[in-house]
């Protein structure tokens, strides 16, 4: 389901208010049983009172405004150890560290990939870049990416 940017605005809100960065929200599964999720941060990592403080305020203020139709379940958490990368700033913050890529379409007969996190490349369109077990630079546009994530190594 895609996340009304109504929704996005008062979460943003809510989170920076509370010196919180908002690293995703989105609402999963279907009107029937939908959930959904926000994942926040701060230096240090989040607390429990720091989740619970986000879901009492976002749920009060969702509930006012009647944004959502239909039931959901509300659940707030930190992004966790293989923290998803979601806005092109992630893919500079993160560089050094170990990813996982995933591609909505094949980019030369590949659309997993594995590496170093080398940064962000904004030269025409904006993509990815990541460094293989090979050495081999990989150059992924953002709007190929489906899903992509820091890997915490064993």
């Amino acid at each position: 389901m895609k996340l009304n940017p109504r929704i996005y605005e008062i979460i943003e809100r809510v989170a920076s208010r509370e010196g919180l960065e908002l690293v995703h929200a989105e609402m999963v599964g279907s009107h029937k049983n939908a959930t959904l999720r926000i994942y926040i941060d701060k230096p240090g990592g989040v607390t429990l009172d720091d989740c619970s403080t986000v879901s009492e305020q976002v749920g009060l203020i969702l509930d006012v405004e009647d944004l959502i139709a239909h039931q959901y379940v509300l659940e707030v958490a930190s992004p966790g150890l293989d923290r998803g990368l979601y806005k092109p700033s992630d893919y500079e913050r993160f560089v050094g560290l170990p990813a996982h890529i995933k591609l909505t379409a094949p980019l030369n007969g590949q659309r997993n990939f594995h590496g170093t996190l080398v940064g962000l490349d904004q030269e025409g369109e904006a993509a990815a870049l990541l460094d293989d077990e090979t050495g081999k630079r990989h150059r992924l546009p953002l709007n190929l990416i489906s899903k992509a994530n820091v890997e915490i190594e064993p």
